[in-house]
């Protein structure tokens, strides 16, 4: 039995992808049961690329990991009615489709609401649907253009392109998470179930504007939008003798401390924290100059030494070889993202590897009180399969 803070929290998962599976695998983490409903094809992030095994991609094994999968053809009435099953015992329903799509399959919320008054249901959407572009498809690349990032790209390399990282669905998956949380919480004080949206586009427009709102935010405008500090075309690692690191001064004396390691006197004069924001581009400029001087293991020491944030550069590789490693029973051995939370007394945990497909179909239906005959009709049609 899972201790994690949402034990006891049963989840029926139709969402796909990364943004929606995100949100779920840290439900999971957190002590959920995560049940995965997927077409008989499998969630096409099992194969978008390589990993442990065939149908265990990297991204797949990463965000479903601690779920049970059970698949089922919604196309059949049979397969409808085994998932309306799961809905009437499930305190979460979550989906990543769009919402003529759910609602044609006969789960928009209002149906779901029908069978169970309690469920928090959380639509994961492109585009929110209040929006001109609600039933238009998104993906990471489509929102990253949307939200502006290819724009400030361009600002700082004369180049627009999007962050290497899959930012949009990432950043959506933990709203949605807490969105999903937040309604829980609600649910438990009144015990009134509700509908929760979260759009990619609305996340990261909002998530964009926290810094980069800037004047533009003041009616009529006091300023340009875009934060100077972040836009400075020399913000970035700065090179050494051997390697790289990131020093990042934030306040006056952390400079002066800096320009007198680098014997560069003349670039010392009174500051306050708001000059350094306005110099930004200047003060990083000169910066690289004296970090190329010494190497990596002399500014780290230097800035721990004068309580100055360094970081050294670190590549994929490195990331990766610190893992844990653990063994997949059908997989074999792989390395595991432990969870980033801690909790003193509701610890969260990878208690399962992610399923292969359909792996756990009989024993959740078996939950649902489905008879054996039941469950090997189900198979027999195919509605639902199950592992060879």
């Amino acid at each position: 039995m899972s201790s994690g803070p949402l034990s006891g929290v049963m989840v029926v998962d139709l969402t796909a992808m990364v943004m929606g599976p995100y949100c779920t695998q840290i439900m999971a983490d957190m002590g959920a049961d995560v049940i995965k409903i997927e077409p008989p094809e499998g969630d096409n992030t099992r194969f978008i690329s390589v990993g442990p095994a065939y149908g265990m991609s990297g991204v797949f094994v990463n965000v479903n990991r601690g779920k049970r999968s059970v698949v089922l053809d919604l196309r059949s009435e049979a397969g409808k009615t085994a998932l309306q099953a799961l809905v009437r015992e499930a305190d979460v329903f979550i989906h990543s489709m769009r919402a003529k799509a759910i609602a044609k399959l006969g789960f928009g919320y209002e149906q779901v609401a029908a069978l169970n008054p309690r469920i928090v249901y959380t639509n994961c959407y492109g585009y929110g649907r209040r929006g001109p572009e609600r039933d238009l498809p998104a993906y990471d690349d489509t929102i990253q253009a949307e939200c502006g990032i290819p724009a400030v790209q361009e600002q700082l390399t004369g180049e627009a392109t999007f962050v290497g990282t899959i930012m949009a669905d990432k950043v959506a998956g933990m709203t949605a998470l807490y969105a999903t949380t937040m309604a829980l919480f609600h649910r438990e004080r009144t015990g009134e179930g509700q509908e929760v949206e979260v759009s990619m586009f609305e996340t990261m427009a909002s998530f964009m504007l926290v810094e980069h709102g800037n004047g533009g935010i003041a009616v009529p405008g006091a300023g340009e939008v875009g934060w100077c500090r972040a836009l400075s075309p020399e913000r970035g690692p700065q090179q050494t003798a051997n390697g790289w690191v990131h020093i990042f001064p934030v306040a006056p004396e952390m400079y002066e401390a800096l320009f007198t390691a680098g014997n560069r006197p003349d670039l010392i004069k009174p500051r306050t924290r708001k000059d350094v924001q306005r110099e930004a581009t200047f003060l990083y400029q000169e910066l690289k100059k004296i970090v190329a001087e010494q190497t990596t293991e002399f500014w780290l020491d230097f800035c721990k030494r004068h309580h100055i944030p360094v970081g050294q550069v670190r590549n994929l590789d490195d990331l990766v070889a610190s893992l844990p490693t653990s063994t997949h029973p059908h997989a074999g051995t792989y390395r595991v993202i432990p969870p980033p939370i801690w909790f003193g007394s509701t610890p969260a945990s990878v208690r399962v590897p992610a399923p292969r497909l359909g792996q756990d179909g009989p024993a959740i239906l078996r939950e649902a009180d489905y008879s054996e005959a039941d469950i090997e009709g189900l198979v027999r049609t195919k509605v639902m399969k199950v592992p060879e």
